[in-house]
């Protein structure tokens, strides 16, 4: 079964730092794009942020801007997301997704939970 596995979530104080990883099942990141999405309590889940699969580039979302950063390793075949500073606000489930960068079906992982709290 094609799947991806986030793990690395959990509680941290306001100013703290995680990283979260995405580890997939049944294939390989090499040619695909990966995305991070989060879900707060109540709210949409939001895309906040995206490396492409074509030729690297990165992007943010204005929320996580100079304070995640986006990354692969193709050897250990897994996506990171480092978060620093983390505040209340980023107080989520984190997703990963993952498409072909030609285009096709994408997976989703279940998420991981985030908790920014003192």
């Amino acid at each position: 079964q094609l799947q991806l596995v986030e793990s690395g979530g959990g509680l941290v104080q306001p100013g703290g730092s995680l990283t979260l990883s995405c580890t997939p099942s049944g294939f390989t990141l090499d040619y695909y794009t990966v995305a991070w999405f989060r879900q707060a309590p109540g709210q949409g889940r939001e895309g906040i942020s995206c490396l492409s699969s074509n030729d690297g580039s990165t992007m943010y979302a204005d929320s996580v801007k100079d304070r995640f950063i986006i990354s692969k390793d193709n050897a250990k075949n897994t996506a990171y997301l480092q978060m620093n500073n983390l505040k209340p606000e980023d107080t989520a489930v984190y997703y990963c997704n993952a498409v072909p960068g030609v285009g096709g079906m994408d997976y989703w992982g279940e998420g991981t939970q985030v908790t920014v709290s003192s």
